[in-house]
Parts: C-alpha cells; sequence; structure tokens
C-alpha cells in the first residue's frame, strides 16, 4: 500500500504522518515512513540542491527536473522495495507535490510535469492520497510561529505562489477523485490525526 500525504506549507502533514506510522505500527502493520525530495542518501543530496535558499537562479524546469531525478531514486531504491515486501509506506509528498508547485506555480503546466514524472516513476502511482486542506495564509502563519523549522527557498516566496500552490490541489483533488481524499486541516492536531488515520483505515 503506498499512501502519500500533500499539502501546502504549514499543513502539519508531516507531524501527521509521523503519528500514523507509529499508530499503525502499533497495530502490527508493517509500515516505513519516507519522504520527498529525500528518503535515501542520493536524494537527500539533491534535496539540499533544491532547497538551499542561496540558490535563487534556479531556472523553473531544471527544479522539475531535479525533483523527478529524486523521485525516480527514491522510487526504486526505497518504496517499491518496501512494497514488495508487503509493507505500507507512508510518503511525504509525491508526484501532484510537482504538478502543484512546479506545474501550476511555477507555470510549466501540469501536463507537461506530469510528463516528465511520468518517465521517472512508469506506473507507480498512489493508492491513496491524502490532502491536508488548509488555506496558505494559515499555513504561512503556523510556520512563521514554529521557530525550530529550518526555513527553505519555497518559504521565500510569495503569498500569490502559495495561492496558486492550493488552487491547483484543488483542481487535483476533482481530477483523482478515487485516489485523493481531501483532511480538513485547520483544526487542532488530534482532529486532524484523527480524519487521515479513519481515511486510512477505511482505505485498508
Amino acid at each position: 500500500m503506498f499512501i502519500t500525504f500533500e499539502g501546502g506549507e504549514g499543513a502539519g502533514k508531516t507531524t501527521i504522518l509521523h503519528r500514523l506510522a507509529q499508530r499503525l505500527t502499533d497495530e502490527g502493520y508493517q509500515v516505513i515512513q519516507t519522504r520527498e525530495p529525500g528518503g535515501i542518501p542520493i536524494a537527500e543530496n539533491i534535496r539540499n540542491i533544491i532547497l538551499a535558499k542561496h540558490n535563487t537562479m534556479m531556472d523553473a524546469r531544471t527544479e522539475a527536473l531535479l525533483y523527478a531525478a529524486a523521485r525516480r531514486q527514491h522510487l526504486i531504491e526505497k518504496v517499491q522495495p518496501a512494497l514488495a515486501e508487503g509493507k505500507i509506506v507512508l510518503c511525504d509528498r509525491f508526484i501532484d507535490s510537482s504538478l502543484a508547485y512546479q506545474g501550476a506555480a511555477r507555470g510549466l503546466g501540469v501536463e507537461e510535469v506530469f510528463q516528465i514524472n511520468q518517465f521517472a516513476i512508469g506506473e507507480q502511482m498512489p493508492d491513496l492520497t491524502l490532502f491536508f486542506d488548509i488555506k496558505p495564509e494559515e499555513g504561512l502563519k503556523r510556520i512563521n510561529k514554529n521557530a525550530d523549522r529550518e526555513q527553505n527557498r519555497l518559504d521565500l516566496e510569495s503569498l500569490a505562489f502559495h495561492e496558486q500552490v492550493y488552487e491547483a490541489y484543488q483542481q487535483l483533488l476533482d481530477k483523482f477523485p478515487n485516489r485523493m481524499k481531501r483532511i480538513e486541516a485547520n483544526f487542532d492536531i488530534i482532529e486532524v490525526e484523527e480524519q487521515a488515520y479513519r481515511k486510512i483505515k477505511e482505505y485498508l
């Protein structure tokens, strides 16, 4: 079972993913938690390049290709072997992030970025995707309150950029209704966790 967690900045998906991984493990499921870009050394190195605040000159297509490259290596080295062993993989971001951030907000085109990523992932789409829905201004407020969170290049983008990301996710929810499920993320963490847990358990 390949389950991905999506959402804008400050949606809380990373925190919820860790909590659910522990909860499902306690119930006896074999669970692997991972993230994109990253999850393995090669992809983590690419992540450092993509998100470094000083890389302001990075071209949008370069960014999209780097994400796809990291995704490919992560998929074949970590995700697919775990799925072959019958494990549940919980992944913080996957292809939908590229469609929203690079395809829509960077203006490269959702279909164009999908094609780049199809070359990277082949037929390996998630079985279930949870979209943590919070308005961009609320998510960014959460980030600014969190002094421990490391700021990256995407945090420097304008509110308008993050609003485009948000709108793109709304369109993806319409495009993939069987795979993508909305989680109302503008609640306290316990309520958001329960929503996500119920969606996963329904699917399992």
